[in-house]
């Protein structure tokens, strides 16, 4: 299976059908299990996953997870209904979603109101934590599953933040970067230097694009 494609034109990809994401609003206890809110960055410690043992010899207790974290500035910026992102931090450059069918998605100017991410594709790190927060103190989401390679539409939910708080994932969920509300937005990334990644195409493999809302009046009450 090879990588995927993460630069490419909106159009390239299929008209499907939408799953859509419930919304929900990060605090401590809604994010139990996949995170935690982020009051402060300053300071605040990534998880970094020991190396694997491979055979019944264990992995000396002082050695396998030395490589650290790594940060930088996470941007995301519309243009016109294509999201786009890139990751100073790990050199990545990608097409996070659009907002309407790609097949008529325009790149020059927003074409419906920007409501919602249509996502195409998930991810999770095993070798480590990530951070996600909000430099510009707007809203924002991250969607997200608990670990596990068998992934459906079904298990993803999305977490809504004000932007007065970031949001920290565990190594293993599965996310797709961060999401803003406005047009553009800088948040700081603070993830495990390794970054190894796992990937899933969702729209190969089930046949259909997330749905994911950005506005707090689709916030599901928990």
């Amino acid at each position: 299976m090879t990588s995927p494609q993460y630069l490419f034109e909106a159009s390239s990809k299929p008209s499907l059908p939408l799953h859509e994401v419930p919304l929900i609003r990060a605090t401590n206890e809604t994010l139990k299990g996949y995170g935690c809110v982020v009051e402060d960055p300053d300071g605040f410690e990534i998880e970094i996953t020991r190396w694997p043992q491979q055979g019944w010899r264990p992995v000396d207790e002082d050695t396998g997870d030395e490589a650290g974290a790594v940060e930088g500035t996470f941007e995301c910026r519309w243009k016109g209904d294509v999201l786009y992102g890139r990751n100073e931090a790990v050199g990545g450059h990608y097409v996070l979603g659009w907002s309407t069918d790609p097949q008529t998605a325009q790149a020059d100017a927003p074409s419906v109101p920007r409501d919602q991410v249509l996502l195409w594709h998930m991810n999770y790190h095993p070798d480590g934590g990530q951070m996600f927060f909000p430099l510009d103190r707007k809203p924002f989401i991250v969607p997200a599953a608990l670990p596990g390679d068998n992934l459906t539409p079904d298990t993803v939910v999305a977490f809504w933040s004000d932007g007065s708080t970031g949001i920290y994932i565990h190594a293993g969920i599965w996310h797709e970067g961060v999401f803003p509300a406005e047009d553009e937005q800088r948040f700081l990334d603070r993830q495990g230097r390794v970054h190894a990644r796992v990937s899933a195409d969702i729209g190969k493999e089930f046949g259909v694009y997330l749905a994911c809302p950005l506005r707090a009046d689709r916030l599901k009450n928990l």
